[in-house]
């Protein structure tokens, strides 16, 4: 029975607006129960008992209803068979019973379409992000890839170049002033040892990074596996996750980099006469390394080296002064780690002259641009970027006109 109590109005909802309705239709079915239900659907001539099975509706019951027949002197609902025919529809002389209940049926379908107000309960919006990892096999060693966030990079502002040929690059990729920008950190399994390749930014460049612990965690590993992390240089968005809070964030790793980085950044004389906009990666870097320092868990190398067993350090110096690739080789398989060989794909790969105000010596880094990007593409191993879009993984496809196409491997 409808109730005359006054409704609030506060907040429509499909439950209360479908509530009269569907007490009217039920009055009617009630009525209507006692008579005959024709059973032509199901090839019977003749009238049948009504289900019991369809006695009390509601509008979900009345939708399902039109996929069933009701089967004389059986309470369980059949599916209906196959139709019939074109021709057999055309030449039968059956007649064809329109009974309210199947009226009714069919106005239960469409009842939603006349309700005011919404049909679904509200939902907030979801602005989080799944766990960012991504895993692959290179050779006997397990390469997972860990996401440390994006955030944006002004582009035109930092990258150096033709400028009438990044702001194409740029447009023809429909990309702007500002490209969003991936952190891809490595984390790589050889079965003896678990090598982390880069930190993450941690705490320092704001809320959109530091997700590199989550998702370490959510890849199924715990920091204190970590046996060493190798940095490919000292930009904070490299070493800020080496910490966590006041306490390092992989207490029983130890940090390996280039002796010619390590020199540079962890100079106080240096950081004095740097520019003041740069202080701040001399700041970040001696904040992040100095714990490990006084653990005495950092040990450099030198240009080339073999580390452990299955990575080998390659330099690649101009980024920073000892900015260092890492090789990972098993059984005929390799991925070089290149760290920040390319900062926009968009722009740096068909234009490898284009460098970036981070880099320390910009006509360095270009060299290493064009040689890396030529070996890469000749020997057709799989690279990994720290900025290239997340998992940064892909071939270099050297395009004979001095221009290079990245082709992701995801």
């Amino acid at each position: 029975m409808l109730s005359a109590t006054p409704r609030r109005h506060a907040r429509r909802s499909s439950s209360v607006s479908l509530r009269a309705p569907v007490a009217m239709i039920q009055r009617i079915i009630d009525r209507d129960d006692n008579g005959p239900l024709n059973c032509e659907l199901d090839g019977d001539d003749g009238p049948c008992e009504p289900s019991r099975s369809l006695e009390r509706y509601d509008c979900a019951n009345m939708i399902a209803a039109r996929d069933l027949v009701v089967h004389p002197r059986n309470d369980a609902p059949l599916p209906l068979r196959n139709p019939q025919s074109k021709d057999e529809k055309m030449t039968t002389n059956k007649p064809n019973s329109l009974t309210r209940r199947s009226l009714l049926i069919a106005s239960c379908i469409c009842v939603g379409c006349a309700v005011p107000g919404p049909l679904l309960a509200d939902a907030p919006m979801i602005k989080g992000d799944s766990p960012g990892f991504f895993r692959l096999m290179v050779g006997d060693c397990e390469v997972t890839v860990l996401s440390d966030g994006k955030n944006l990079l002004a582009a035109t502002k930092l990258l150096q170049g033709d400028t009438a040929r990044i702001a194409d690059a740029l447009k023809s990729n429909f990309l702007g002033e500002q490209v969003e920008t991936s952190h891809n950190s490595f984390l790589v399994n050889t079965g003896d040892k678990l090598v982390l390749v880069d930190a993450g930014a941690g705490t320092l460049l704001g809320p959109h990074t530091g997700k590199l612990l989550g998702n370490l965690v959510a890849a199924g590993y715990r920091p204190e596996q970590v046996d060493e992390v190798y940095l490919t240089h000292m930009h904070t968005d490299h070493i800020g996750g080496l910490m966590s809070g006041n306490q390092r964030a992989f207490p029983n790793a130890v940090v390996r980099a280039d002796t010619r980085d390590v020199d540079y950044w962890l100079s106080e004389e240096n950081m004095r006469a740097a520019p003041a906009a740069a202080k701040r990666f001399f700041e970040a870097a001696i904040a992040s390394l100095s714990p490990y320092m006084t653990a005495g868990k950092i040990k450099t190398f030198e240009g080339g080296a073999d580390l452990i067993p299955g990575i080998r350090a390659q330099p690649a110096y101009g980024h920073t002064p000892g900015h260092t690739m890492y090789e990972v080789e098993s059984k005929g398989e390799k991925l070089l780690l290149w760290g920040d060989i390319v900062h926009v794909a968009a722009v740096q790969f068909v234009d490898p002259a284009v460098t970036i105000g981070y880099d320390v010596d910009s006509a360095e880094a270009e060299q290493e641009h064009w040689r890396v990007f030529d070996d890469a593409a000749k020997d057709r191993y799989l690279i990994g970027g720290a900025h290239l879009p997340f998992p940064g993984l892909g071939h270099v496809r050297n395009n004979g006109d001095k221009t290079y196409t990245f082709v992701s491997l995801s």
